[in-house]
């Protein structure tokens, strides 16, 4: 791809290279394969049963979540590697024809100008549309038009007013710049005094010191896309990324012809929106998205649950989608990558939110890509399990008010995972923490007499918990359960090194791997030891599993879950046998 590494703040960052532009922008053929198809939850190597809970969690927030429902309908969709195992519409996609505040309910449509979601409803996906930008401009880095560590004033001169002149493209990406979150630009009345306002904003701080998520990034990415590329964003979106991929239900200002299959979104009027409006349905929700004629960086896609799919299952494949590819694998990883390491809690790659528990949920991992949208949309993709998250929904129709935090999004999230299974290390069956929150589960063994010798424990370990908020700990009692101390143990993961966990306790990403683990244990007549595992009550990773107990003094064998009598004296709070 003509990309050097370099150092960036304790990250990685790419400059590209001189290259042929036109070399750089053919196409690279791919598997030929079809990108996605349906097919069952065992097909795609997912477990039926969370799956039908993840519908089911789904439709509960079609009541009220915990006064209003969270979104009038949804379509959800989930699959792993080529196989899409559940593609399932909700509730409706037109309801509401006007929103009452005075009595803070929604005005519903005749039930015969109601409409049902659908699998192929397209949505306003709002936000999530900036990824859209992100990758556009990524290929025009591949094809060095672009360089991420320039300036954007470089492109664009006027861009350098009010102290922006050190702004870059990657700190567009990676939300950065310094931007206040948004300005309305919809008050301005033209297109060319809307760009003068970005071009004039002053920054809240200098750029690279401080994550501050801001629809000015993508806006003024967008500026810059259409500078180098002589072409209108819709026109980039439409023959970069939609037409090579088939996602024919993709694009940017829909026709009339679309409205019947159109989710609707908000009866838009002031004070709660900018502009006074009514219903929208077929326009773009977003303010400025609308005064922009549509066609706007941060927002203004509208797409299906299927499109999104075969987007996300081309970027998990590295930029192909058959024959088509829209960008080379070492993009795709940039975009994967944290440039935000020395923003604890705002990982960010270019373009792509990493790591994200508040709507990933324990879909989250180092790896996990994803965004949101303001509307009630969701795209999470898990490289690691190879699995990907579509929740759309009409979450501000009637009114954005009834929508309050991203529960629906987390709940599918973590049902996901959990559809995921974790194979036992050493037999059929292996102790499994579960996945509540605000919970705690503790697996117990019998008392042992540890009082002569050095007494070992030895087990196969599995973790992956939200870091620090849940945690995982290993303790003993000599004093039959009054009071418990941490056991310090030691893990490893196949083909790597001893990890010392001196506070016995375990916690965040281990690579979703198992882990053989060994601990010392104390010395006393009537030892108890168990494991304990604390979640908080907000969100939650995809659990521990413990595996193939022994405790060992000497030759002298204690404990041995693989004897039955033995595994019949553990005692278990909150953990399960799971055959994975």
């Amino acid at each position: 791809m003509g990309l050097g590494a370099v150092a960036l703040g304790g990250g990685l960052a790419f400059a590209s290279l001189p290259a042929d532009p036109a070399a750089a922008a053919a196409p690279t053929r791919g598997d030929g394969r079809p990108a996605l198809r349906h097919g069952s939850a065992r097909e795609a190597g997912l477990l039926p049963g969370p799956l039908k809970q993840l519908v089911a969690d789904a439709e509960a927030f079609l009541q009220p979540s915990p006064r209003h429902p969270w979104y009038a309908g949804a379509v959800l969709l989930a699959g792993r590697g080529r196989t899409v195992a559940l593609h399932k519409p909700i509730g409706m996609a037109v309801r509401y024809q006007a929103y009452d505040e005075e009595t803070d309910t929604g005005v519903e449509f005749p039930p015969d100008r109601q409409i049902p979601m659908a699998e192929d409803t397209v949505f306003d996906l709002a936000s999530v549309s900036k990824l859209f930008t992100s990758i556009l401009a990524v290929q025009q880095i591949e094809r060095g038009r672009i360089e991420l560590e320039a300036p954007v004033a470089s492109y664009l001169p006027d861009f350098g007013r009010a102290g922006k002149q050190d702004v870059t493209i990657r700190h567009l990406l990676t939300h950065t710049s310094g931007f206040r979150a948004w300005i309305p630009l919809y008050t301005a009345p033209t297109y060319e005094e809307k760009v003068q306002r970005v071009y004039d904003e002053a920054l809240a701080g200098p750029p690279g010191t401080a994550y501050l998520y801001s629809d000015l990034n993508l806006i003024s990415l967008q500026l810059v896309l259409e500078h180098v590329t002589g072409r209108r964003l819709d026109v980039l979106l439409r023959e970069e990324i939609t037409e090579p991929l088939g996602m024919r239900r993709t694009r940017y200002n829909p026709p009339a012809s679309w409205k019947p299959k159109i989710a609707a979104t908000e009866d838009a009027r002031r004070p709660w929106s900018g502009l006074d409006r009514g219903l929208v349905w077929g326009e773009v929700h977003d303010e400025n998205a609308y005064s922009l004629g549509g066609v706007a960086g941060h927002a203004g896609v509208f797409s299906d649950a299927w499109d999104l799919a075969v987007l996300a299952r081309t970027l998990l494949d590295g930029g192909v989608c058959g024959r088509k590819r829209i960008l080379r694998p070492e993009s795709v990883e940039l975009m994967f990558t944290d440039f935000n390491t020395a923003f604890p809690g705002d990982e960010h790659g270019l373009g792509f939110e990493l790591y994200q528990h508040w709507y990933m949920g324990a879909m989250a991992t180092p790896r996990t890509a994803g965004h949101t949208g303001f509307t009630g949309t969701a795209l999470v993709l898990d490289p690691t399990t190879d699995s990907f998250l579509v929740v759309l929904g009409n979450s501000v129709h009637p009114v954005r008010s009834w929508r309050s935090g991203s529960a629906p999004r987390v709940a599918a999230a973590n049902q996901l995972a959990r559809a995921v299974p974790v194979r036992p290390a050493r037999g059929r069956t292996a102790w499994f923490s579960g996945m509540a929150s605000a919970a705690t589960a503790t697996l117990a063994l019998p008392a042992l007499d540890t009082s002569s010798g050095v007494a070992r424990l030895s087990c196969a370990l599995w973790w992956d918990t939200e870091p620090k908020a849940d945690v995982l700990v290993l303790e003993s009692s000599a004093d039959g359960g009054t009071t418990w101390e941490p056991v310090p143990f030691t893990t490893r993961r196949p083909g790597g090194a001893a990890e010392a966990h001196p506070t016995g306790t375990a916690t965040g990403w281990s690579g979703r791997v198992w882990h053989d683990l060994t601990a010392e244990l104390p010395a006393a007549p009537g030892l108890a030891v168990r494991w304990r595992y604390t979640t908080d009550r907000l969100y939650v990773g995809r659990g521990a599993y413990v595996d193939g107990l022994r405790v060992e003094k000497g030759r002298r064998r204690l404990f041995d879950e693989a004897r039955p009598a033995d595994a019949a004296r553990l005692r278990a709070e909150g953990w399960s046998r799971e055959t994975g």
